[in-house]
């Protein structure tokens, strides 16, 4: 099927199945959850779940282009995907680059299917921007591991069935040296969701405790200890899913969007046009930069830290539009009850959520730009010696 064919029968499909299904964003309403099931399931077997994802764990095999056509169909829908974004942008691609074959085969057909729901275990009350820091610790247990701990800042936790979780698994070395990753069952006893409440008053994140909590070895992914190398490819697929607007729950959704502003702004002014202008200038120039990696991905060049440049630009470009909704449409803009009030009150969070500006601007002076990088007194020390958190 030539690209143009792949188009139109996804915009078909689209048309008659998406408008029928609600947005089931962070809703923690049971229907809802089952309702996202059901559509992804729908989703998979039409083709449109893991489009470039490999045919043998579920995928669709086909490339980059497919997946542009898809996506930019599918915009003009609310798609009930958000609490599959964790799996389907990094838990999942994670699995596909660094899980063994067995794992693949266990977990990736029923995430493309929305059979199981995925969260990334990753941020502590002590270890956010420097994630290497943490200290919820995994110990060897014959063919085991028992983990105990605590992870926060955690999205969709409350929902999900897996999660893909760090932890120190040796205290002696360095910290990025004695980190391992795992994947866990998020519904196992011992394992504690606490809903947390964001300035919006909704819960897409929460704190989650680990006590005393098995994960088989096999469920270990990577080296013992290589964990870092893991979290990295995560961190990696995470910035570009969500500069791509996969780890968001799609661009559909984001009410300061271009054309959302020119419905509630006076277009015959010309000096309003000029800030829609530069706003579509900048959602133009990210896209474009997306597509470029995403090019690039598929010719066998991954983008590697550029991955964090595009995270940065998205970062800056939320901002901007929630500025320019608020400069445009006047304080009552960021009122409860204004259809602008929520992504303006989400805003900053994109430039928390997968890295903080300042961590993305270090990535791409150091590993990009080749600029020196700063210094690091705790580089050799051991993680046993170093005063992090509550440690020491």
């Amino acid at each position: 099927m030539n690209l143009a064919d792949y188009r139109r029968a996804a915009r078909a499909w689209l048309q008659e199945n998406a408008p029928t299904i609600p947005s089931a964003g962070d809703a923690p309403e049971t229907g809802a959850i089952a309702r996202a099931k059901e559509f992804m399931a729908r989703l998979h077997d039409a083709g449109y779940s893991g489009i470039t994802w490999p045919r043998q764990w579920g995928g669709q095999g086909l490339t980059q282009a497919e997946e542009r056509a898809f996506a930019a169909e599918a915009r003009s829908y609310a798609l009930p995907t958000y609490v599959f974004s964790i799996g389907l942008g990094m838990t999942g691609p994670t699995l596909v680059d660094r899980g063994t074959d067995a794992q693949r085969e266990r977990f990736l057909r029923p995430l493309l299917r929305g059979e199981e729901i995925w969260c990334q275990l990753f941020s502590e009350p002590g270890a956010g921007s420097d994630v290497a820091s943490l200290q919820t610790r995994a110990e060897r247990d014959g063919d085991h591991w028992i983990v105990n701990g605590q992870k926060v800042w955690t999205s969709v936790a409350h929902h999900a069935d897996w999660g893909l979780l760090l932890a120190r698994t040796d205290v002696n070395v360095p910290k990025h040296k004695g980190l391992t990753m795992f994947v866990v069952d998020m519904r196992h006893p011992g394992v504690t969701v606490r809903p947390l409440k964001d300035m919006s008053g909704r819960s897409s994140f929460n704190e989650v405790f680990f006590d005393n909590v098995p994960i088989p070895d096999e469920h270990r992914v990577g080296e013992v200890n290589d964990g870092w190398s893991v979290a990295v490819t995560t961190l990696l697929h995470e910035r570009l899913s969500i500069s791509a607007g996969v780890g968001m729950g799609g661009q559909k959704d984001d009410p300061t969007a271009l054309e959302a502003l020119r419905q509630v702004v006076d277009t015959e002014d010309p000096l309003v046009r000029d800030e829609l202008v530069e706003l579509h200038i900048r959602s133009r120039a990210l896209a474009l930069f997306n597509q470029r990696l995403a090019q690039e991905t598929e010719a066998g060049i991954f983008p590697g830290a550029r991955g964090s440049a595009a995270k940065l630009l998205l970062a800056e470009l939320t901002m901007f539009r929630a500025d320019l909704a608020t400069r445009l449409v006047g304080p009552e803009a960021a009122l409860g009850d204004h259809p602008l009030a929520y992504a303006i009150s989400l805003a900053p969070a994109m430039s928390l959520g997968g890295g903080t500006n300042e961590i993305m601007r270090n990535i791409v002076g150091d590993r990009v730009l080749n600029l020196p990088p700063e210094p690091r007194v705790d580089k050799n020390v051991p993680f046993k010696e170093l005063k992090v958190g509550t440690q020491g």
